[in-house]
């Protein structure tokens, strides 16, 4: 069937957004999983924190060089391989035996999805005009989204009724499509006049990011004073500013640090890495909320964050129509204020509330969430070259990573600090006692090994307590994001921003 430039162009569009969704899916799925992990690969707490936590390092400090790898030697094919990196992790991790193999396979997706995330991005930035583009990052982002609350519901299910490699293999049939719509719907794109390789500006982002996540991640069990910790986060610091140093230098650098001269450039990227930590600040709290304190199991639980989602998509498509006409600055600003209402609102929960009254916060911060990170990542895209438009994104995406991990870390401890304050152990044996401090399912566990409801309601009124501090945290700096974007934001719109030509297929 005969397609227009336009409508090619969508159908692009379509090959990178299935592209995305397994990475959507791959945000929450694992939280279902790692009760199951942990019995059939016989590991502790230590080894399903680097199942986890191998996936998040990767992803987060690999995305700045493979950025500029892919401006360098074609956006497409960099998406190709990152598509069968994730493609042979997944069948890695399905059928590993032991926890060192999914780990290593944990480690390959992180690196598949680098190598995807930023492609994506910066094809979306080639492919489409300031007036088009909105609308195509607001259909991947609702795609990534779309995977959020699908994790914990297909993990579910495939877990009651298969073997645990199957929420690694569902991920195949998803890539193996996308694999063959992005080969013969995408266009290849590239930096026509590209730079020398900058091996040092790139080796040094490396180290440097990997020393600051695993910091940041390792923080809230070692505590932050812990000396491995003190010396990644602050041999993190003297990296990366040694990188920043490098590449304000060197003749051809890896990132164009001149963009960040651009207000709408800087503050895109700062409201996208708010809106970020919102999200993640809240997906760190609410399942565990849903699971232990209202007693819902993985695939209620997935149902239950639809509300969420549904103010997501919602917020996605108001925003975008809106930042369109009068450009990214008032829609990043309303999403930011309802956002910290949402998450206001959250931090009124008490232990009598149900999921009527998360429902309706969970509808308002989805929506606010949504209104403002599409406008706040088209407002990155409006301003890049298109030659750099791969190195340009990875900008963006590692923000939000880095600034995701270490946001997770200060909110974990701060939940935690909370949770152990206000538990009352009191009469409890020692090993029970430290049970009942480490986690709310360990005091749940406690209390219904010993018959001990009052344990069991101390625990969950200690968890809220502590959630609602998170959330109130979560909101202020909402707030405050919207006052600040609201002042020295500039006012351009998608349209008036630099433009360049698409490539029209």
């Amino acid at each position: 069937m005969a397609r227009s430039a336009s409508g090619a162009r969508w159908w692009a569009l379509g090959a990178l957004t299935l592209a995305v969704l397994t990475i959507g899916f791959d945000i929450t799925i694992m939280n279902v999983a790692l009760p199951t992990l942990s019995t059939a690969l016989a590991t502790g707490t230590d080894g399903l924190q680097w199942i986890v936590n191998a996936y998040i390092l990767m992803f987060a400090s690999l995305m700045l060089p493979i950025g500029a790898v892919a401006d360098r030697y074609g956006r497409r094919a960099v998406l190709l391989a990152g598509l069968v990196v994730f493609a042979c992790a997944s069948l890695l991790a399905a059928w590993a035996d032991d926890v060192t193999w999914v780990v290593i396979a944990r480690a390959a997706l992180g690196v598949g999805a680098a190598m995807i995330m930023p492609t994506t991005l910066a094809a979306i930035a080639v492919l489409f005009d300031p007036a088009e583009r909105g609308k195509a990052l607001s259909i991947v982002v609702m795609g990534m989204g779309a995977g959020i609350p699908l994790g914990p519901i297909i993990g579910g299910y495939l877990l009651n009724h298969f073997w645990w490699g199957s929420i690694f293999l569902v991920n195949v049939p998803i890539i193996v499509a996308a694999l063959a719509a992005v080969a013969v719907l995408l266009p290849e794109s590239r930096d026509p006049e590209p730079r020398r390789a900058d091996l040092v500006g790139g080796l040094l982002s490396i180290v440097g990011l990997l020393a600051f996540v695993w910091g940041a991640i390792e923080a809230p069990d070692r505590g932050w004073t812990d000396p491995l910790v003190l010396t990644a986060l602050l041999g993190a610091v003297v990296v990366l500013v040694g990188f920043l140093w490098w590449e304000n230098r060197v003749e051809h650098p890896m990132i164009d640090l001149a963009l960040f001269r651009d207000r709408q450039f800087s503050w895109g990227n700062a409201n996208a890495t708010l809106v970020s930590f919102a999200l993640f600040g809240l997906l760190f709290v609410v399942p565990l909320y849903l699971q232990f304190v209202l007693g819902h199991d993985a695939f209620n639980t997935g149902l239950r964050l639809l509300p969420l989602i549904g103010g997501f998509v919602a917020g996605v498509g108001v925003g975008t129509r809106v930042a369109n006409k009068i450009g990214h600055r008032i829609p990043i600003t309303v999403g930011l204020a309802l956002t910290a209402v949402g998450l206001g609102l959250g931090a009124t929960t008490d232990i009598g509330s149900g999921f009527g009254h998360a429902a309706t916060w969970f509808v308002i911060a989805g929506l606010g969430i949504g209104s403002a990170l599409t406008p706040s990542m088209d407002a990155v895209l409006a301003v890049l070259p298109p030659e750099r438009a791969g190195s340009g994104t990875a900008i963006t995406m590692t923000l939000r990573q880095a600034g995701g991990a270490l946001g997770v870390a200060l909110l974990g401890s701060l939940l935690s600090g909370i949770y152990i304050d206000k538990v009352n152990t009191t009469g409890l044996p020692p090993a029970a006692a430290t049970a009942a401090h480490d986690s709310l399912g360990g005091a749940l566990a406690v209390a219904q090994r010993l018959g001990l409801p009052n344990l069991a309601e101390s625990a969950n009124t200690a968890y809220i307590d502590g959630m609602n501090i998170v959330l109130i945290t979560c909101a202020a700096i909402s707030l405050l994001g919207a006052v600040l974007t609201f002042l020295f934001m500039p006012r351009s719109t998608a349209q008036a921003a630099t433009a360049h030509s698409p490539v029209h297929l």
